[in-house]
């Protein structure tokens, strides 16, 4: 780093986290970390521990470390010692300083991408133990303001954009005119009852990319699709609660979702393209409540287009010809393995296929996932330079477009390219599908 780079970050102040920091006890620092390590962590946490032998072989994995010339205080090892661990080691005597560089370590300088994991001989799942130290955090109220307040939004109306009611109805009519302009005939069905599908988007949707709202519609509308849009909360499925560590409103906001879904007796939900908010449906929310299983099926966009592509329900008229590549979102390949999936999406769709290197689940972070986009403008600059990999690996593909089915994703590489000025364009599955399908099937 530059000597004013890291100045720039040697700067940024979190009232979020700064606040609560001088009203911490000793003894209200040790309670809560006996309270998350003993009632909500177990056997899986102290195997993990014991078994971290510090051989590095996870340090390469991560683009923290590699962004930041190596440095070890980056490694996903290194990044343990400095906040769990210690936890663990000095939870009867930490000070403000050691909570506040746990804190900044654990939201904005680890993406959760869980790509160290695949590297590890055993296993050893760092993101799971970044988790529990934001969990520890969250308790502690030592936070990220941004996003603690976009958790707090959705705690508050259901939606983390404070949307109104009637606003997303009005959203789902103008982009209802919007699609009619191209198939006159096209409905967007609010309410429903006993629809095949529930297709559930994030708020930014309605509040920034309304576009995606009538694209997915005429998406619905050529396959010929049952579908719906709930009009009352819980058609918001992003969740930053999940990544704040605020387990509790992460499981209103998952029983939620799920009950505007059995109130419309669909037979599935289908997820828009965002990686986090799958994750919260399909997993981690659930598992909260204590479900072994989503009470109604799950299905991510990438799995619902390329079923739509395979049974012939949609058919492509002309191929993409710009040369494009394809970023593989953390939390539905990693997470779920769908990256053949998108591939035959892409394949389908654009002449022009060059892949990143490494790929699928090698794929590198975008930089943006795991909430870190969401802590918001101050921490920009680290973004930016941990994301220094990224921008290379995207670089070398010569392609001028890159897809990624997930919100984060997207707007992370849209800053990248940005930042370091990579003559790209970052578009959705869902543009590319539209563009390139025929008008009816």
């Amino acid at each position: 780093m530059t000597p004013s780079e890291q100045a720039a970050l040697a700067s940024i102040v979190d009232e979020g986290i700064e606040r609560k920091l001088a009203t911490l006890t000793p003894e209200k620092i040790k309670a809560v970390i006996d309270a998350v390590l003993n009632s909500e962590t177990g056997s899986r946490l102290k195997a993990y521990l014991k078994t971290c032998v510090r051989c590095g072989l996870c340090s390469d994995a991560c683009h923290f470390f590699l962004s930041f010339d190596r440095d070890p205080a980056f490694s996903p090892a290194g990044k343990i010692r400095q906040t769990l661990e210690l936890f663990i080691r000095e939870k009867n005597r930490l000070t403000a300083d050691q909570i506040r560089k746990a804190a900044v370590i654990a939201y904005t300088e680890c993406n959760l991408c869980r790509r160290c994991v695949i590297y590890c001989p055993f296993g050893v799942d760092t993101a799971y133990m970044i988790g529990v130290v934001r969990r520890i955090c969250h308790r502690l109220g030592v936070t990220p303001l941004y996003i603690q307040d976009t958790a707090h939004s959705h705690s508050a109306c259901m939606n983390q954009m404070w949307v109104k009611e009637d606003e997303w109805i009005d959203t789902i009519l103008w982009q209802e005119d919007d699609a009619r302009e191209e198939d006159p005939d096209l409905r967007i069905p609010l309410e429903k009852e006993g629809a095949e599908i529930m297709y559930s988007v994030i708020a930014p949707e309605p509040r920034f990319q309304a576009d995606l709202i009538h694209k997915a519609a005429i998406l619905m509308n050529r396959a010929n699709i049952d579908w719906t849009l709930p009009a009352t909360p819980g058609w918001d499925n992003s969740d930053m609660a999940m990544y704040s560590g605020d387990n509790e409103i992460m499981g209103r906001i998952t029983r939620t979702h799920f009950e505007a879904a059995e109130r419309l007796h669909v037979k599935r939900i289908v997820m828009g393209e965002c990686g986090h908010a799958f994750r919260s449906v399909y997993d981690t929310g659930n598992r909260w409540l204590g479900w072994s299983r989503p009470p109604v099926p799950v299905v991510h966009a990438i799995e619902f287009y390329h079923d739509l592509l395979t049974s012939g329900k949609i058919r492509i008229r002309e191929k993409e010809k710009r040369p494009v590549t394809f970023h593989d979102p953390c939390n539905v390949v990693r997470g779920r393995g769908l990256h053949e999936k998108a591939r035959d999406i892409i394949r389908a769709t654009c002449e022009n296929f060059v892949e990143m290197t490494p790929n699928r689940e090698h794929n590198y972070c975008c930089g943006a996932g795991g909430g870190v986009i969401n802590c918001g403008p101050p921490y920009k600059t680290k973004r930016m330079l941990a994301s220094r990999v990224k921008a290379e690996q995207i670089r070398r593909t010569g392609a001028e477009v890159v897809i990624t089915p997930c919100h984060n994703c997207h707007s992370g590489i849209h800053d990248i390219l940005h930042h370091y000025k990579l003559p790209m364009t970052v578009s959705f599955m869902v543009d590319i599908l539209t563009a390139t399908m025929e008008t009816s099937a």
